[in-house]
């Protein structure tokens, strides 16, 4: 069983008393009364059970234990102070740090944009960036070695609270040489006799890309497994298979016409994104600050145009 620690108020009388070697100065130097402070070191005695301060007249003198203690409460009392401060300058706005995790994909495509933001309007915060699968960076959060998590919202476990920020859908992408880049819709027996190019198979992604296809009746075949997206475009422009990606990672390739994309219909392969984080937790307002702009870069990933729609007017 611990040690019943005594007052930190008692404590910080004690050393005003012992530094200033006055009941009347410590008083007016902790804006309290004398005999607050008074009552204050007798409580303290009565906790230790020891004679901490020797009255001699005026003059007022530490007993060997007191001595002792002072030296020990200083120290703990210093330390004190320096968590206060340390912590004040992580919550006071744009100072102190914050540990992010994103996915590979939201490092290269969507956390650029971001930290450019945030930088600018937080100069003087660190910004610390992990990277990984989405089920590798909820480990990392559990254990508190990341503050905030971005990753796909699938499987969200009970100990975690999730923010959207947008919601895509998977595309097929061709070559314009390949025989699906002139069809509007691809029949599921067509599916079934292709190669693909998916992403690293320990992502939620590809955990996503399997059931979809399972639920819909349909084996893929031998699938080429990347760990990058740019590695299956480039795939995918020479022919080697078609791709599975959403239409942001690839937004250039089509506009300028090296990949096709096509729709998956009959059940689309939709994703939910969001910014992770404790659900106990309260964010502070630099975190809070940085889900908003994720919140707004991201708005141009969920309204990527589709396969088959209009482009939306501005």
């Amino acid at each position: 069983m611990g040690v019943e620690l005594p007052d930190l108020r008692q404590v910080r009388a004690f050393a005003a008393v012992a530094e200033t070697e006055s009941f009347t100065k410590a008083a007016k130097k902790l804006f309290l009364t004398q005999s607050a402070v008074s009552h204050s070191i007798r409580g303290l005695e009565a906790h230790l059970g020891t004679k901490l301060v020797e009255r001699q007249g005026k003059r007022i003198s530490l007993t060997q234990d007191g001595v002792v203690f002072l030296r020990r409460c200083r120290r703990a009392l210093q330390e004190l102070e320096t968590a206060t401060r340390e912590l004040d300058a992580l919550n006071r706005w744009g100072q102190g740090r914050i540990r992010i995790g994103a996915t590979h994909t939201l490092c290269h495509y969507l956390l650029p944009a971001v930290l450019r933001e945030f930088r600018d309007c937080f100069p003087r915060c660190e910004i610390h960036i992990e990277s990984g699968d989405t089920a590798t960076l909820m480990n990392l959060l559990d254990e508190a070695r990341i503050d905030l998590a971005l990753g796909i919202g699938s499987r969200v476990p009970a100990w975690c609270e999730m923010k959207p920020i947008f919601e895509d859908r998977l595309v097929f992408i061709v070559s314009p040489r390949h025989r699906w880049a002139e069809m509007k819709d691809i029949p599921l027996d067509e599916v079934g006799d292709e190669s693909f190019l998916v992403y690293a198979r320990q992502s939620e992604t590809y955990r996503l890309i399997r059931e979809h296809f399972e639920q819909v009746g349909v084996r893929l075949r031998a699938t080429l497994s990347l760990g990058d997206m740019e590695a299956i475009k480039e795939m995918a422009k020479l022919g080697i298979g078609v791709g599975i990606v959403a239409p942001w990672v690839a937004r250039r390739e089509l506009e300028s016409g090296q990949l096709v994309a096509l729709p998956i219909r009959d059940a689309p392969l939709q994703r939910k994104w969001g910014v992770f984080h404790h659900a106990s937790k309260t964010l502070a307002p630099v975190e809070e600050k940085l889900v908003g702009i994720c919140e707004r870069t991201a708005r141009g990933f969920a309204t990527a145009r589709e396969p088959g729609e209009a482009v939306a007017e501005k």
